[in-house]
């Protein structure tokens, strides 16, 4: 096989697992509320409450370069740390980094769509399971919120369709869960159960930043109003709360807008998929899966094939190489490796992929993509919107009984 050396860009570094992704950002979160057993791999100050909200969608350079339309989001930019998404920048493989704290290479979330070697198929991680897979089985080991409900409560805030999902009950299983239909009440509920309890780790979801960049772009003016949404939200959000509460935003993903007719069906090149018997994975980060008994020169002639006709705009790699640079994490449990394509395509330059032999004609006409290891798609923001405030006691009269101190419940 051809070494990564060949590539006509070098492949760039692998996600910091353990130190700066969104992986360490719930764990974190629970080591700073004082629980045993977590790491605070990014320093958060000591907290009674956390709550981390997690924008779907939101990269680092779409926040900066919008964020005229976002004051208060960027006065917290200055100072805020980058993280890194997971590998790929998707969200089924981010999120499940963020509520296991394991990378995909453990938790086993390696795309949106992956093969599921005991059915030989194409199963969906997001939206859509398959009947045939049990999320518990499929990432078994415990959550975030599992292991945290043990020691304070821990409540989810999202919508009300995803209190049961299978991405749910997969990478995000525990503690209680509080649904509400719209963005408003959602802050309004948030607050009040912040308010309601001594402690608490809390997770708020939103999603409607990267719905309306797949569909409009993150340049549209769709896209910008959902932000300016987003923003007085959070601004109410960290007026309601208690004083003593931290409040993290982060992202599980950027977005690259890709024209037209930089939208490729790479189903109707023989070439590229003779010997293939299964394509997952995004439009951007591209599983190939192939047929068993393939010839020997096969997996060459295929790689070959892919380098002649995406190399200059797409990293092109193996499973092996992937796994030796640690995009999927520092190590691969056996039974996720076979979940990994033979052959990778990670878009470099704004194209996408498509095979529309196993997707809708609409999938062509979605414009903002992700997935792949661009600085646009895998660098998310961590933005402090409140730090914990230490209730100040009120200066005692000479004289006076000092009186007791109480929390401040905004």
């Amino acid at each position: 096989m051809t070494s990564l050396s060949t590539h006509l860009e070098p492949l760039p570094a692998p996600p910091a697992y353990g130190a700066g992704t969104v992986g360490e950002v719930l764990t974190s979160a629970a080591a700073c509320l004082g629980l045993g057993g977590f790491g605070n791999a990014l320093g958060l100050p000591p907290s009674r409450r956390v709550c981390v909200v997690m924008v779907d969608g939101l990269g680092l350079s779409q926040l900066k370069k919008r964020g005229g339309h976002a004051p208060f989001l960027r006065s917290h930019l200055e100072g805020a740390r980058t993280l890194g998404s997971a590998f790929p920048s998707t969200t089924a493989a981010s999120l499940a980094s963020l509520g296991t704290g394991l990378p995909p290479g453990l938790h086993g979330m390696v795309g949106y769509d992956v093969l599921d070697p005991a059915q030989d198929k194409v199963v969906n991680m997001l939206g859509n399971w398959d009947d045939g897979v049990d999320p518990v089985t499929w990432q078994p080991h415990p959550t975030v919120f599992e292991r945290a409900a043990r020691d304070v409560p821990v409540v989810t805030v999202s919508q009300p369709r995803f209190a049961d999902s299978a991405m749910t009950r997969a990478a995000l299983r525990g503690g209680s869960f509080l649904g509400a239909g719209t963005l408003q009440a959602r802050v309004r509920g948030a607050a009040e159960q912040l308010a309601g309890a001594d402690t608490m780790l809390m997770y708020f979801y939103l999603n409607d930043l990267d719905k309306a960049g797949h569909r409009h772009g993150c340049a549209s003016t769709d896209w910008t109003d959902r932000l300016e949404d987003l923003d007085s939200a959070m601004k109410s959000l960290a007026r309601q709360m208690p004083a003593d509460t931290l409040l993290l935003l982060t992202a599980d993903h950027g977005m690259v807008d890709v024209a037209e007719g930089q939208r490729f069906d790479y189903s109707a090149r023989p070439a590229l998929v003779d010997g293939i018997a299964h394509t997952a994975g995004e439009p951007r980060m591209v599983h190939l899966y192939f047929e068993p008994g393939l010839d020997a020169a096969g997996p060459e002639r295929l790689r070959a094939a892919w380098q002649e006709a995406f190399g200059r705009q797409a990293w092109i790699l193996t499973r092996g190489e992937a796994v030796a640079a640690g995009l999927f994490g520092p190590t691969v449990d056996a039974s996720v490796l076979p979940r990994i394509g033979d052959l990778l395509v990670a878009a470099r330059e704004p194209i996408a992929l498509f095979d529309t032999r196993r997707t809708s004609a609409s999938a062509l006409e979605v414009i903002g993509q992700h997935g792949s290891m661009t600085r646009a798609e895998r660098e998310v923001p961590l933005l402090t919107l409140r730090r914990p405030e230490p209730v100040r006691k009120a200066p005692a009269r000479r004289g006076a009984k000092p009186t007791p101190e109480r929390p401040n419940h905004g």
